[in-house]
């Protein structure tokens, strides 16, 4: 299992692959395939009947995209960087590579 730098609703970047350079924010994480659902990035198209609950249609929904294509933002230099971790008086917490800032 990886230990997982990136969670919901931090701020990323996309550094390889069809969607590159766009930014998003975490919506959701799945530690069991190694991939995320980013805001506004890799849209697909789902064509669906009309049922007694929606109307049918195209919709435009995230699908997931590889961890590794994705880089974390820094907030201080809005930069995309590394993370790692430090213990502090026995809590765990992440920190910006570039900048040194706790995230």
């Amino acid at each position: 299992m990886v230990n997982f730098k990136i969670r919901r609703d931090d701020e990323v970047i996309v550094i390889s692959g069809t969607f590159r350079g766009k930014k998003g924010k975490v919506l959701s994480v799945c530690k069991e395939k190694n991939t995320l659902i980013v805001k506004d990035v890799n849209i697909v198209h789902r064509h669906t009947k009309s049922s007694a609950k929606e109307s049918g249609g195209i919709l435009k929904k995230e699908s997931p995209i590889h961890i590794s294509n994705v880089s974390l933002i820094d907030p201080k230099t809005r930069k995309p960087t590394r993370v790692g971790f430090r213990i502090n008086k026995g809590a765990k917490f992440r920190y910006s590579k570039s900048s040194g800032e706790i995230l």
